[in-house]
């Protein structure tokens, strides 16, 4: 059973839920997870610099972070904060479109949540994998 929530939080870009909820989904399942209570929200810049700054004493902007309140592993819990704004800029950067680049974080946090790193070279290259799975194929739905 999944109970995933979006909300849009910024204030000039209003996304559709659905697709971001089939996504989540998708990863979820791929990923064998039986259960989970995620919410997905979408930010700006100032709300990213404010939230990493609180919790993680980072003092500038990114482009995601993920906040997990597992306190048992029979279910996954968290939220998944998405900068609009970084994601416009790194679309550009990376030559894909700002929408691909939004798709993209959202299943970098949630494979954050289910319990990926990305602190090394390795784990960055396993996350990235599993990334393009979820995103350009359909195994795992």
């Amino acid at each position: 059973m999944y109970a995933i929530r979006v909300f849009n939080a910024h204030p000039r870009y209003h996304l559709r839920h659905l697709p971001a909820i089939a996504l989540v989904r998708r990863v979820l399942q791929g990923e064998k997870i039986g259960r989970a209570a995620l919410n997905i929200i979408f930010i700006p810049d100032r709300r990213m610099i404010s939230l990493n700054g609180v919790y993680l004493n980072r003092w500038y902007t990114t482009d995601v972070l993920s906040f997990s309140f597992n306190e048992n592993k029979t279910i996954v819990e968290g939220e998944v904060y998405v900068n609009l704004d970084q994601a416009r800029r790194q679309g550009k950067e990376y030559n894909v479109t700002e929408r691909e680049e939004r798709k993209r974080l959202v299943v970098h946090g949630v494979l954050h949540l289910i319990g990926y790193d990305d602190s090394t070279v390795k784990k960055r290259e396993q996350m990235h994998q599993k990334e393009n799975k979820y995103l350009f194929t359909r195994t795992g739905t």
